[in-house]
């Protein structure tokens, strides 16, 4: 078995690799999606967040208006509030789902997709936290492979993801500017990573890399699997 952490900043491309790695046979946890799944109304991630941040972040229908609740968090400074709430759930709800996996098959491939993978522990360091799921999560990981991507780059990506050119698109262009500015630079990522998948090319250029990494990393859950076995 392999618990490989898959990250990388808004619009490198994370995402596309995850896809590819699906198509590879690895099995993939979204971070985004279960972080969606908690915060739908009825949820304990929901409860605590419409506490935290009051009556004035939900819509009509009673769900979240996350565009508001982005606003508060990163240009209101509460980016971190935010974070203290949605993180332990998502990240406690990942280990689980891994631990299935890898019930169901000892061989298995677990990739976490998460943008935030180094931020998470930078964060929760930052607060004093020494121990815990936020502190030591990146020690829960046996691979981190990081896409990257000139900012400008991911920028472009981002805003022609979200809006056609005009006034909306500066808008999601200074958006992604500002989500940017919080994350950590893609050459201290590297640094910290087993492997880099740098994304500045064409897809096949970037399937051709994803490939490469498949093949290393069913060769080190096959090597991991024989070590269990001579236990």
């Amino acid at each position: 078995m392999l618990r490989v952490g898959l990250t990388g900043g808004l619009g490198s491309g994370k995402s596309t690799v995850a896809a590819f790695l699906r198509e590879l046979g690895a099995h993939i946890v979204e971070a985004d999606a279960l972080g969606r799944q908690m915060m739908e109304p009825g949820q304990p991630v929901y409860t605590e967040i419409v506490r935290a941040f009051g009556p004035d972040v939900l819509g009509p229908d009673g769900s979240l208006n996350r565009s508001r609740l982005a606003k508060l968090a990163f240009q209101g400074g509460r980016l971190d509030d935010l974070n203290a709430i949605v993180h332990p759930a998502v990240i406690a709800a990942q280990q689980r789902l891994m631990e299935e996996i890898f019930e169901r098959d000892p061989a298995a491939v677990a990739v976490v997709e998460s943008a935030l993978i180094f931020e998470v522990v930078r964060d929760a360091r930052a607060r004093g936290e020494k121990e815990g799921v936020l502190a030591d999560w990146r020690r829960r990981i046996d691979r981190i492979v990081s896409v990257t991507a000139p900012d400008e780059l991911k920028i472009a990506r981002y805003a022609a993801r979200l809006s056609p050119p005009g006034p909306a698109r500066e808008a999601a262009e200074a958006d992604a500017r500002s989500r940017l500015a919080h994350q950590i630079p893609d050459v201290e990522k590297v640094a910290m990573s087993d492997y880099v998948i740098d994304n500045k090319g064409d897809r096949e250029e970037l399937r051709a890399q994803v490939v490469a990494l498949w093949q290393s990393l069913t060769a080190q859950s096959n090597n991991s699997l024989r070590n269990m076995s001579l236990e």
